[in-house]
């Protein structure tokens, strides 16, 4: 193991708090005194089917964790994922069914090994410690907490004095959480900084079961491409690890330059020595925005994909958007009869149906916005129809091209 100063400096790269730092330290000497590894738990509710570069943030610092030799678990939370994280919501969250959270479990599983080492993750369900517990283990765990503490939360006490409803189960969701750090005994717990509550309840917990109680990590919430908001696949400001080559790459040069040293940080393994000197090459001028962010698009690609599909990408994005070309492959997309209304095609159907667009209202808003083109025109009407023609190329923001062909 690398010594104290060494892993905190690792441990604490783009972290935003440790609670409390200086027992992490001793931790660390305990562990090093000992050559037994921390114990390092992350939990994901699997709510949702699929990951953008906004989840791996605190991946990476896992990834970073098992570097370091110490022992990572996942815990996938098919019980807490049915009543879903209030933490910073509005309103009651919809329950979704066992199927439900099972299925997207599955695709979480997939997409977590594109970041973490198989080999050195655990994954655990937490059904497995929190299905058998009796109503009285339940009764005796909401003693360990007051309504008053649960209303300590911005997002609780929010809604309380807005008069918004606040179901009962949702307060068992930072208790359920907790009770997976005792059940797990962790040294280290990590979250987004929304997590803190949920992550300081596990050391209440560990405390009132008698263990040592572990460390609440934070690392920052990623903003997503518009610079502003949170990464989201609602607001369409995201980037999904599942994604094309060449679509991660288009997207990531479409980032905010102000962004750039931030993504290094927090989504890249690029060495912090280098982040520091990328970092200053821009605040003195010594580096140009473009050919870091150049260097930013083919560490992501390379990363969830391999240097030679960011070397294609990144011919492709020069070829398209800096040389204003076509690219030489575009996919085709058969128009078929079915499309038609009063012999016109819907141009956002024909754009969701292309995959140009992930729905209705995505499609309009690139309209809108002045994001679509037929055969290099713009389009400007959102309720367009149209009558389309052998071999017309539909663009859809920067990125996304289809070439139409008639079907008989």
């Amino acid at each position: 193991m690398a010594d104290v100063q060494k892993q905190l400096e690792i441990i604490k790269r783009g972290t935003a708090e440790i609670v409390p730092e200086e027992e992490l330290v001793e931790k660390l000497k305990k562990s090093i005194a000992k050559n037994k590894p921390l114990h390092i738990k992350l939990g994901l509710d699997p709510t949702a089917p699929d990951i953008h570069l906004g989840h791996t943030v605190v991946l990476q610092k896992l990834r970073q964790f098992q570097e370091l030799g110490h022992n990572v678990t996942i815990i996938l939370g098919d019980y807490t994922g049915r009543i879903g994280d209030p933490s910073g919501k509005s309103e009651t969250r919809k329950q979704l069914t066992e199927a439900e959270v099972l299925a997207n479990a599955r695709t979480y599983e997939q997409q977590i090994f594109k970041v973490l080492d198989p080999a050195k993750t655990k994954l655990q369900f937490n059904s497995t410690w929190l299905a058998p517990l009796k109503f009285e283990d339940v009764i005796r765990l909401a003693a360990t907490t007051t309504v008053a503490r649960m209303l300590e939360r911005d997002d609780f006490s929010k809604r309380f004095f807005e008069r918004l409803p606040i179901s009962i189960h949702e307060f068992f969701y930072p208790l359920m959480q907790g009770y997976d750090s005792v059940a797990l005994e962790s040294d280290v717990e990590l979250g987004g900084t929304d997590q803190k509550f949920n992550l300081l309840m596990g050391r209440t917990l560990q405390k009132e079961f008698g263990q040592e109680p572990q460390i609440a990590l934070m690392m920052p919430i990623l903003e997503g491409l518009d610079g502003v908001n949170k990464m989201s696949k609602s607001l369409g400001n995201y980037i999904g690890i599942d994604e094309t080559p060449q679509e991660m790459y288009g997207k990531t040069m479409s980032l905010p330059d102000e962004l750039m040293v931030r993504y290094f940080e927090l989504v890249t393994p690029v060495p912090l020595d280098e982040v520091k000197a990328i970092a200053k090459g821009l605040e003195d001028g010594t580096l140009h925005p473009r050919d870091a962010k150049m260097r930013l698009a083919r560490e992501i690609v390379t990363f969830y994909h391999s240097p030679e599909a960011a070397e294609q990408a990144e011919e492709h994005f020069k070829k398209v958007f800096q040389k204003r070309e076509l690219p030489e492959e575009i996919d085709e997309f058969f128009v078929t009869e079915d499309l038609y209304e009063d012999g016109l095609i819907s141009l956002p159907k024909l754009l969701t149906q292309a995959k140009l667009a992930a729905s209705n209202s995505e499609a309009r808003r690139l309209v809108k916005e002045g994001a679509v083109k037929i055969d290099g025109e713009k389009a400007s009407d959102p309720n367009m129809h149209f009558l389309p023609e052998e071999g017309m190329i539909i663009r859809a923001g920067k990125r996304r091209f289809a070439r139409l062909t008639l079907k008989n």
